[in-house]
C-alpha cells in the first residue's frame, strides 16, 4: 500500500505532466485529441492518488477541495462522455497551480508524510 507521501508525490507529478502539454498555446489542446486525453488521464491520476490519502490528512488540510478533486477523477471515469474540454482546459489554467502549492507546502511541513 502506498503512503501519502507517495500519493502527494502522485499528484505533483501529474500535475508536471500536465504543465508540460498546457505550455502550448490552447488551439494545441483544441486541435489535438491526443493532448486532451493526456490532460483527463493525468488529472483522473491526481484524483485517484487524493482519493487514496489518509482521512486524517484531508481533514488536515481542508483548504484542498479534495472532494471536488476525487468527483472530477469519477466523472473522468465513469461519465466520460460528460467531459467538457472547455472544463479541463479551464482547470489546467486555474486550480492546477495553487494545488501544486498546497501539495508542496504539505511536503515541506515539518511532521508531514
Amino acid at each position: 500500500m502506498r503512503r501519502d507521501n507517495e500519493r502527494l508525490q502522485d499528484i505533483l507529478s501529474a500535475i508536471a505532466a500536465i504543465e508540460r502539454y498546457v505550455k502550448q498555446e490552447r488551439s494545441a489542446f483544441d486541435e489535438q485529441e491526443l493532448i486532451q486525453v493526456w490532460v483527463a488521464y493525468h488529472l483522473q491520476m491526481i484524483g485517484e492518488a487524493a482519493n487514496s490519502l489518509s482521512a486524517d490528512l484531508k481533514t488536515q488540510h481542508p483548504e484542498i477541495p479534495w472532494i471536488q478533486i476525487i468527483g472530477l477523477r469519477n466523472l473522468l471515469v465513469h461519465e466520460y462522455f460528460r467531459v467538457d474540454p472547455q472544463i479541463l482546459w479551464d482547470i489546467t489554467q486555474t486550480d492546477l497551480r495553487p494545488l501544486k502549492i498546497a501539495i508542496q507546502a504539505i511536503q515541506e511541513k515539518p511532521g508531514n508524510p
